[in-house]
């Protein structure tokens, strides 16, 4: 601790040095540059040319007359500092006597001689640690040296406690008459610090020494103590004001430093506090008085650090605890005030006072409690309450109310009456004076302190006392808590300020949560989301009534609470078919109330984005209403009659008015389709590779009628009545999301009229059920071709007929070539054709894929050309394989005779292809006769030929002969006449 107190002593003695130094630098330099400025103005004002005279720029005597009152005020500046230099006096008699210079004419030129610029005292180590810092030290040295001496004489026995005691009296009073030598002797001493030093060392021996009287003796008591500690206290004071700062700055050090120099054992807590309330009060209003705030906050600093000393010895009886907190209340309220005064006064005092409150609040927590330690706290309240009457310092009564609470949330285990007796004196401290100052000249400050009193206290009284039972009991205390914020609100009804700022949403919402609560607590549980959607609607109409746009946005907040609590809820899963534990109606009656909120903040909101979401929302809980009265299996149909009745609805309001709730609705009847849309696609994906689609994988026809077919007869049927108010992009979502439900539903269905179960059902009829649906296709697309315009409202154009057409044509051809060509071509996938030659299915299939192409062709003319040789080819090549081994393709082997009409089927093709590109012109169709007419002779000449013995081989060259030649002679025949005649045109 003497260590401490040394490096503390020599740390402020060096800071104010620091500063000391500083001034003494800008003294000297200030003077200085006086006397050089002289010179230098006489030397320059000088006229360059003639010599003489003053400039006709500046006058040499207004510049010293300028001169001299600058000196002047030096000079007077010097006597209220007690000093007065030789030097300012030598230069006003200079500038004085001065003789005037000569005119202009007379004064010759004289050429300018550099100046030198002024020299300044240097501050080294030798200065620093010779001059300045060992006067100083002295001081504190024989400070140190009376408490050793007082100390050794202890321990050595030699002293009685009584000498001991008058002996270190008298030794600071010597010390301190040493002093007043000094300064009567100042024109000998010619240092003030000497005084100071010796001043500062008196009272700290005298300090020490009373104290020591009492608390290590016991040679006077109580009050005799007290009166000298005083006294003491006061002679600091009147010494600090005749020899300066030093004197109380060592005053202050000597005096908080010395209780811990001279106790021992316990304290003695109510004589310790009442010393530091006198002696830090003392050195605050000196503060004051001398204007040195560091006085004031370190006196504050040192007694809060005693308080906190007290505060930790802990278990401290009444008057121990009384005094500790009248101690509190004094350094955090009481002398702040007298401390400081000024612009930086608020931000001190506001911290002394944070400082006080948490002092108090562990005075509380230490003392267990008790209402002593309570009413000490209320003491503080009220002063915070007092200080409010500064605006600036209106904040600290919510940092009063927000330690009260904290201290109350950590009462371990409270007594009710107590707890109640305590928080109802709390609120009526803090609430009751925020309730005054909240409408008049407040701020959201004290709406806030409010709020967290109502909520904070309820919250606290429902965490300590809450038990199963209870609930109806605290949900009137909730409606109690709600009253302090309501009565807020109608208090501020009529103020003309209410709208300005956010105090009236601030008590409106804490309000509306105590609602909530009370209503959760005194309802049944499922009761939960129809009190936050009411209270949401409540205060929707309250902002409306109120002008208050902000109160709206408290209501969106409670509003997303309730979508939150309904989608938390056991009846959300009944939206998706789910079965729940709790009775259907009880659902119903809260995603109704949750749809009725929605709709009210739809209709009345001020939020235009708001008002959207809001619509979409009250469609999404309304149907969560209709998912609680219908039975499962029914709810997609219900969603799907739910769209057309708000499209039927929206036909009597403006164009994309209700575009969100239908957007909404149309995305529920789509996500139950999800499921069995999803199951298809994946077998339709699967079967681009070859697997085929089984009715075993596909969704029931009773699924498919609910989610597909039901869904998208309601979405046309919707579409029709109220396309014009959708707009051009929806009423085309709506259509493609009504055609993709209605054709996996019909698909869907058509695949359980076969019901193919197995790779059997596959075999045998796989191609009449693909070769069916191929021809429903190009059979509705013939007839949607063939019509001029279909019988469909004025937004779709007159050509969709025939766009319809070629579409449905171009699925049934696109479906035939990559499944009965290409996939599952009976040549080479294991398929029934049929059992007669021609009158089978392949003969059906062909005349569909002409048809298709009729139709969609026309579309790429090149290309269904193409396709209708390729077709032509396999569906000869099929016919040729079906002659030989029946209605099942796949049977291995071909024979001799088989392979050898497959030669004359490709001669004949392209004997066939070639007559046709003659009759049409058409050059793809002769360049395919040419190809195919190259590959039949290859085939002849490589391989046919090649296994032929006799009359066969024989016969298959004539034929190939004759072949050739017939078609050479029909390509000389069409090409000769265009020869001709080009021949006949050239000349």
């Amino acid at each position: 601790m003497f260590m401490a107190l040394v490096l503390l002593v020599f740390g402020v003695i060096l800071f104010d040095m620091r500063g000391r130094l500083k001034a003494a630098e800008r003294r000297l330099a200030a003077l200085e540059g006086t006397s050089v400025g002289v010179g230098v103005s006489l030397a320059l004002d000088r006229h360059p040319r003639e010599g003489g005279g003053p400039s006709p720029e500046r006058s040499p005597w207004g510049e010293m007359r300028e001169m001299d009152s600058r000196l002047r005020g030096d000079d007077e500046k010097g006597d209220e500092r007690g000093l007065r230099p030789a030097a300012i006096v030598e230069r006003r008699a200079d500038s004085v006597t001065a003789p005037p210079p000569p005119p202009i004419e007379e004064t010759p030129a004289e050429p300018e001689k550099p100046i030198a610029a002024p020299v300044r005292p240097s501050f080294g180590f030798e200065e620093l640690f010779g001059r300045r810092l060992p006067i100083w030290a002295g001081g504190v040295t024989l400070a140190v040296a009376g408490v050793l001496l007082v100390k050794y004489s202890i321990d050595a026995g030699l002293l009685s406690p009584l000498v001991r005691i008058v002996l270190g009296l008298l030794f600071g009073g010597a010390l301190i008459g040493c002093a007043e030598a000094a300064l009567r002797l100042e024109e000998r001493v010619r240092d003030a610090r000497v005084r100071q030093a010796l001043s500062g060392a008196g009272l700290a021996t005298l300090y020490v020494s009373i104290l020591a009287a009492h608390t290590l003796y016991g040679l006077v008591g109580p009050g005799v103590a007290f009166a000298g500690l005083a006294g003491v206290t006061g002679l600091a004071m009147a010494l600090s004001l005749r020899f300066g700062a030093p004197s109380a700055l060592l005053g202050l050090v000597g005096g908080l430093a010395a209780p811990a120099l001279v106790q021992a054992g316990q304290p003695n807590v109510p004589l310790l506090s009442c010393y530091l309330a006198l002696a830090v009060g003392g050195l605050t209003v000196l503060s004051r008085a001398q204007r040195w705030m560091w006085l004031g906050v370190s006196a504050l600093i040192g007694g809060a650090a005693w308080g906190a000393v007290m505060l930790a010895v802990g278990a401290l009886d009444w008057a121990s605890s009384l005094s500790v907190g009248l101690l509190v209340l004094m350094l955090g309220v009481v002398l702040p005030l007298f401390a400081f005064s000024g612009a930086r006064a608020v931000l001190l005092r506001v911290g002394a006072a944070v400082v006080a409150a948490a002092q108090m609040a562990a005075l509380v927590a230490t003392g267990g409690f008790a209402l002593l330690h309570w009413g000490l706290f209320g003491l503080l309240s009220v002063a915070l309450l007092w200080l409010g009457r500064d605006a600036a310092l209106r904040p600290l009564a919510a940092v009063g109310a927000a330690v009260a609470l904290l201290l109350a949330a950590v009462w371990p285990d409270p007594e009710m009456g107590r707890f109640a007796l305590v928080m109802l004196g709390m609120v009526a401290i803090y609430g009751g004076a925020a309730l005054w100052r909240v409408w008049r000249g407040g701020t959201l400050v004290e709406a806030g302190q409010i709020a967290g009193l109502a909520l904070g206290g309820f919250s606290l009284g429902l965490g300590h006392f809450w038990r199963e039972g209870l609930d109806g009991a605290f949900a009137l205390l909730a409606l109690a808590a709600a009253s302090l914020p309501g009565v807020a609100m109608l208090t501020g009804w009529s103020c003309e300020g209410r709208r300005e700022d956010a105090r009236f949403v601030t008590l409106a919402s804490a309000a509306a949560l105590l609602l909530v609560v009370a209503g959760g607590l005194g309802l049944a549980a499922w009761m939960l989301p129809v009190v936050i959607a009411a209270v949401a609607a409540g205060l929707l109409m309250l902002a409306e009534r109120a002008g208050d746009r902000r109160v709206e946005w408290s209501g969106w907040g409670f509003a997303f609470g309730a979508v939150v609590a309904l989608a938390g809820s056991d009846e959300v899963v009944r939206l998706w078919g789910g079965a729940a534990t709790d009775a259907a109606w009880q659902g119903l009656i809260c995603w109704a109330a949750g749809a009725s909120m929605a709709a009210l903040f739809a209709w009345r909101a001020r939020f235009i984005e708001g008002r959207m979401v809001a619509q979409g929302a009250a469609v999404l809980l309304a149907y969560g209403a209709v998912a609680q009265a219908v039975p499962a299996i029914w709810v997609p149909v219900g969603a799907a009659l739910g769209l057309a009745l708000l499209a039927e609805g929206a036909r009597k309001l403006a164009v994309g008015r209700m575009a969100p709730g239908l957007g909404v609705a149309l995305t529920v009847v789509a996500l139950w389709a999800c499921w069995p849309v999803g199951l298809w696609l994946g077998q339709a994906l699967l079967s681009l590779v070859g697997e085929p689609m089984l009715a075993r994988d596909l969704p029931g026809i009773g699924e498919a009628v609910r989610r597909l077919a039901v869904p998208a007869v309601v979405l046309g049927f919707a579409l029709w009545r109220a396309g014009s108010v959708v707009g051009v992009i929806g009423r085309r979502a709506g259509w493609v999301v009504a055609a993709v439900l209605g054709g996996v539903a019909v698909h869907v269905g058509y695949k359980q009229v076969f019901g193919l179960e197995s790779w059997d059902d596959v075999t045998r009829l796989a191609l009449a059920e693909r070769t069916l649906w191929e021809g429903l296709l190009i059979g509705a697309g013939f007839v949607a071709w063939r019509m001029e315009r279909l019988a469909l409202p004025r937004p779709f154009p007159p050509l969709l007929g025939r766009a319809v057409g070629g579409l449905l044509a171009g699925a049934g051809l696109a479906h035939l070539l990559v499944y009965t060509v290409v996939l599952h071509d009976p040549l080479w996938f294991p398929q029934e054709v049929g059992s007669w030659p021609v009158f089978n299915l392949l003969s059906v299939a062909f005349a569909l894929s002409f048809a298709a192409l009729w139709i969609a062709g026309t579309w790429a003319p090149r290309l269904a050309d193409g396709l209708r040789m390729a077709l032509i080819a396999l569906f000869g090549i099929a016919l040729l394989r079906q002659l030989f081994v029946g209605s099942l393709l796949t049977v291995p082997g071909v024979s001799q005779a088989e392979d050898i009409l497959r030669s004359v089927l490709a001669l004949g093709l392209a004997i066939g292809f070639l007559l046709w590109g003659i009759h049409r012109k058409a050059g793809d169709w002769r360049i395919a006769s040419l190809l195919l007419m190259l590959a039949a002779v290859a085939k002849v000449f490589l391989f046919d030929a090649s296994g032929l013995t006799g009359l066969l081989r024989i016969a298959s060259f004539l034929a190939l002969g004759f072949s050739l030649i017939g078609i050479g002679w029909l390509y000389n025949r069409v090409l000769r006449e265009p020869l001709n005649n080009s021949a006949t045109n050239a000349a």
